[in-house]
């Protein structure tokens, strides 16, 4: 199996495999937040910390603290790369399905003149 170097890729998805940390990042990245997001989703604002820090370690949102508010926004860095590796796989897999058809209707087509 090949290996491969792209830690950003797995901080990625490790956050949004999360789903707290999907759901505060689909919701709540473009905006300020104090105790009431914390409130909203039953969560202590050391948990909502956590779910925050490991979106930021991934890039995925940057937070700034000004006095007592936290403001939360997107990170500089986007999912493009990642969507790009999807699609890159996605492609990969549909060419292999196609052949796999070719495969089975000949298969299939062999069976028919076998028992006719």
């Amino acid at each position: 199996m090949a290996q491969y170097h792209q830690t950003h890729f797995d901080a990625s998805f490790g956050a949004l495999s999360d789903a707290t940390d999907a759901a505060f990042w689909s919701t709540r990245a473009c905006g300020r937040f104090d105790h009431s997001p914390c409130r909203e989703v039953h969560m202590t604002l050391t948990g909502m910390k956590k779910h925050v820090g490991v979106l930021e370690q991934a890039g995925l949102v940057s937070t700034e603290k000004v006095g007592r508010v936290r403001t939360c926004k997107l990170g500089l860095r986007g999912l493009e790369e990642e969507a790009a590796w999807i699609e890159r796989y996605r492609q990969l897999w549909a060419a292999r399905f196609d052949e796999l058809d070719i495969v089975c209707r000949g298969i299939e087509t062999a069976g028919e003149r076998k028992w006719t």
